[in-house]
């Protein structure tokens, strides 16, 4: 059942949270073994938690006892929380992040950790404390990342909802892999603990199996919190209400590529049909996009800073425990010179604002969500597309990435499918901190497409 079901039927005493969290164990034990999302269970503090309930049932974001999961960078109270690396294998958090503490207080029983790449680096999730998840659509192949754990629970149903977090496509990816939807929120929606507090780069946020689903999760994850300080109040209309009214857009853009990036002619073909189809919504599509060419070279240094800030003194202290591609990203961002990062500054707040001025005639941009389709699970990350080599283990993930720089909220939508049968995301993108009306025209598109939760359930 939906989410939203699930907690209707909680609050109603249908149903209560141990059954919830009975029926999420058996159908975790049935299905881990071939994909691996769900490494780490905490069974007995979801039981003490569920038994010991409070809150108001009346808050939009109540979940009432809703088993969720939680991704691996995240810390959770007694619960070990590894980010993926064996530096931390063993580390085990006195108390819960602020993200978690929020959802918890609306409810949401956290029931497991999802398996993350090392410290949520890279869109393919494997680590050296978990190994490999694997897509359910193909368990040969990857489920993308960085929140693939996530979106492999989702598509497999041994959850209702996951969260996850999102710097260059981590939530939106592997929703594409997955056929689920993947919600990268307006910077500041989420509350988050950072070690950057003003960062806009890295958010939180919801995925689930349909839109409204989503929405759900929205309201139980936003809010404000003093550590957080670009944290927004929440709305007055909850976002499920929002994802619920399904309005189509009513003027769209749509790119291809956004005229530079290497995109699978497959993906192409299958997200410019898609494309086609809202006009069937009464909307008019235009073929164009923002000029956003600079946003690859600018997110590497942005990026780059951030990782030398954030992981210089544990690959000092730890270098040989830290996966290659980590070490290469901290140390590009140590090379920086002053001037690099400045100008890569005011260049990102130049692209914002021709984001913004695009928008005075757009509703919505419309672009694909991934740059290929998901690939061999071996393969640490992808060196080609249509005869374009790439230099860097992030050039892959370029099209999410310079999305990120917007600030816009952006959502991955299941649009279709591959000859091989494989999932293709179609990315929804809306102007900055017009979250509500992103989830309300995403519905819309969801109802026209009418693929929500048509995912695999039992791994091929």
């Amino acid at each position: 059942m939906t989410a939203r079901e699930a907690v209707r039927r909680l609050k109603s005493k249908d149903v209560s949270p141990h059954e919830l969290i009975d029926a999420a164990l058996s159908r975790i034990a049935k299905v881990e073994p071939s994909v691996n999302a769900l490494p780490t269970l905490c069974e007995d503090r979801a039981r003490d938690f569920a038994a010991n309930l409070s809150g108001n049932p009346d808050q939009p974001g109540w979940l009432a006892g809703l088993p969720v999961a939680i991704k691996d960078m995240n810390e959770v109270g007694g619960v070990r929380t590894t980010y993926g690396s064996p530096i931390y294998a063993d580390h085990v958090p006195e108390k819960s992040d602020i993200t978690v503490t929020a959802m918890e207080a609306l409810g949401a029983t956290v029931l497991a950790k999802s398996n993350t790449p090392e410290f949520a680096a890279g869109a393919n999730t494997f680590n050296e404390v978990f190994g490999k998840t694997r897509n359910p659509w193909n368990t040969a192949l990857t489920c993308g990342g960085s929140s693939g754990g996530s979106a492999v629970a989702l598509a497999t149903g041994e959850v209702w909802l996951a969260g996850g977090s999102d710097l260059g496509g981590s939530l939106r990816t592997p929703a594409a892999f997955c056929s689920v939807v993947g919600y990268r929120p307006s910077p500041g929606r989420v509350r988050r603990a950072n070690v950057n507090p003003f960062d806009t780069m890295g958010v939180n946020g919801p995925m689930a199996r349909n839109v409204g689903d989503v929405g759900l999760l929205l309201d139980n994850m936003a809010g404000e919190d003093m550590a957080d300080p670009i944290s927004l109040p929440v709305p007055d209309v909850p976002y499920q209400a929002s994802a619920e009214s399904a309005r189509p857009p009513k003027r769209i853009a749509f790119t291809r590529d956004f005229g530079f990036l290497p995109v699978a002619a497959e993906i192409k073909e299958i997200v410019a049909g898609a494309a086609s189809r809202l006009e069937e919504l009464g909307a008019e599509v235009v073929e164009t996009h923002p000029d956003l060419k600079d946003g690859p070279e600018i997110f590497q240094t942005v990026r780059a800073a951030a990782y030398a800030a954030g992981m210089a003194e544990l690959i000092e202290q730890h270098r040989d425990l830290i996966k290659p591609e980590i070490i290469w990203n901290a140390e590009k961002g140590l090379a920086l010179s002053p001037e690099e990062i400045a100008r890569a500054t005011v260049a990102r707040g130049a692209l914002y604002q021709r984001t913004v001025s695009f928008f005075d005639d757009f509703d919505l941009l419309v672009a694909p969500m991934t740059q290929v389709s998901p690939f061999d699970v071996d393969i640490r990350y992808v060196t080609e597309i249509e005869g374009t080599g790439l230099e860097t283990y992030i050039d892959w993930i370029a099209l999410p990435s310079i999305v990120t720089l917007t600030a816009c909220p952006a959502l991955s939508l299941p649009c279709g499918f591959t000859g091989d049968g494989l999932p293709v995301g179609l990315q929804l993108i809306a102007p900055p901190r017009r979250d509500a009306d992103l989830l309300s025209m995403a519905a819309a598109v969801e109802q026209l497409f009418g693929l929500a939760d048509q995912v695999p359930i039992d791994p091929r």
